[in-house]
């Protein structure tokens, strides 16, 4: 045996990251542009202050204050409400779905998706050993809900991930596809992950509304992205009580630290402000997509804070050729297409600038 005693199926393969380069403009990883005002960051620092005078005890290891405020937050999505007893939250979006397919995956379970979806739901199911089904999307990277469900019917999957809006194309899904789904699935867990359901367009509801119709219900969110909080890696789900309780089982004791619950209820005192530049940045991407699209460039319909474009016959050339003029996007998604965060109005405006000289080259 080789050294280390690595599990075969994880020999030779590269750990999951997008790349981290210092360069003027980064727009490939989907953070929220504007940073936290004084207040709120002063506010944050006086609450770590406070949480480090307790740091020779464990924290509360069901973070009942950051639940009951994540209740509170997520019940303005749904006339039902949210009730803390129906919140679980860990260390990213990342570690609430490790849980989930902790918890109802495994050996003899299967996990589904539609690509083009987000790459670590794979990995997810490759590190709870859970088998990996994945349907297809149509041409618009919509879903096809009779291939959806005839999918489902068949494998009968103990967990189903559909991110909405969906990363790498994001596009959201319509309410009866979710509600369709989880009839489908049975006592399977359907889980609609919401990372960037802040940003969705008016009129497209959040799947919270759905929580009182279907027990298999999860919907998860992450303070990443529209609350401008990505290095603080707090996410979150809301789902049937017995979901929550279930998750219990598998987390790790106390993983969710003093700072980290105190952090976050100081970032949630500052909602209106960390989410006072989500309308402005919804702006900037439809213009970005108007922009692109006048290129003669296909875009996908997008309710993220991204744009998914192409399509090029050599991406990873246009992709170096933006790098090499200073702007960062994402080599993501299918053969041909690149993906852009949406940034400041100035960093959107460098983007288009270097995609046009890129272009020109490449034509020319």
């Amino acid at each position: 045996m080789s050294w280390p005693p690595l599990r075969e199926e994880l020999r030779g393969i590269e750990p999951y990251g997008a790349p981290q380069l210092d360069v003027p403009v980064q727009l490939n990883v989907n953070e929220n542009p504007y940073g936290p005002s004084l207040a709120c960051t002063a506010d944050i620092a006086t609450a770590v202050a406070t949480a480090a005078t307790t740091l020779h005890r464990y924290p509360d290891r069901e973070f009942t204050e950051l639940r009951t405020a994540l209740a509170a937050y997520l019940s303005r999505d749904t006339p039902h409400g949210i009730a803390p007893e129906q919140v679980w939250a860990a260390n990213g979006s990342n570690e609430v779905m490790l849980q989930l397919l902790q918890a109802f995956g495994g050996p003899g379970r299967t996990a589904l998706s539609f690509a083009p979806t987000y790459s670590m739901y794979p990995e997810y199911a490759r590190d709870t050993v859970t088998e990996w089904v994945v349907g297809h999307r149509e041409s618009d990277f919509s879903l096809d809900l009779d291939h959806a469900r005839d999918l489902v019917k068949e494998r009968q999957p103990s967990v189903i991930l559909l991110p909405s809006p969906n990363n790498p194309t994001g596009t959201a899904l319509p309410p009866e596809a979710v509600g369709m789904l989880c009839e489908a699935a049975g006592d399977g867990i359907v889980v609609v992950d919401e990372a960037y359901g802040e940003f969705r367009r008016t009129g497209v509801p959040s799947a919270v509304e759905l929580l009182p119709e279907h027990r298999n219900l999860v919907v998860s969110r992450t303070m990443s992205k529209a609350f401008a909080a990505a290095g603080l890696r707090l996410g979150y789900l809301a789902a049937d009580p017995a979901i929550c309780d279930a998750i219990r089982v598998v987390r790790l004791p106390y993983h969710l630290s003093s700072v980290t619950q105190a952090a976050a209820l100081a970032a949630l005192r500052h909602a209106p402000e960390l989410l006072g530049k989500v309308d402005e940045l919804r702006a900037e991407r439809d213009t970005t997509v108007d922009w692109l699209r006048a290129q003669g460039l296909q875009v996908a319909d997008s309710d993220a804070n991204f744009a998914l474009f192409g399509t090029f016959a050599d991406r990873h050339a246009v992709w170096q050729g933006l790098l090499d003029r200073g702007v960062l996007i994402r080599e993501t998604g299918p053969d041909g297409w690149l993906r852009v965060s949406i940034g400041t109005a100035d960093e959107m405006m460098a983007f288009k600038n270097a995609l046009t000289e890129v272009v020109e080259q490449d034509v020319s």
